[in-house]
């Protein structure tokens, strides 16, 4: 496996792995378990989970591009 096969799989292994992490404040998470179903909960934490994840996501792209740009021209 490339260097670079494993760096991804890696990065995946950690995502995959806090997927569990809560992300409500403190509010919004006591209105919404104060509800009966539990349900619109998990809703609101997915939600919140994707809005965070997905700056992380689009940094991380633009970093590897900017260094296989970098390493193409220290090859040439």
């Amino acid at each position: 496996m490339s260097k670079h096969v494993k760096y991804v799989l890696l990065l995946i292994l950690l995502i995959v792995a806090f997927a569990k992490a809560d992300a409500q404040c403190a509010m919004c998470r006591a209105v919404l378990e104060s509800e009966a179903d539990n349900a619109q909960a998990k809703g609101i934490n997915n939600g919140i989970m994707y809005l965070m994840a997905l700056p992380y996501i689009l940094v991380g792209g633009l970093i590897y591009v900017i260094y296989r740009a970098r390493k193409r021209q220290k090859d040439a």
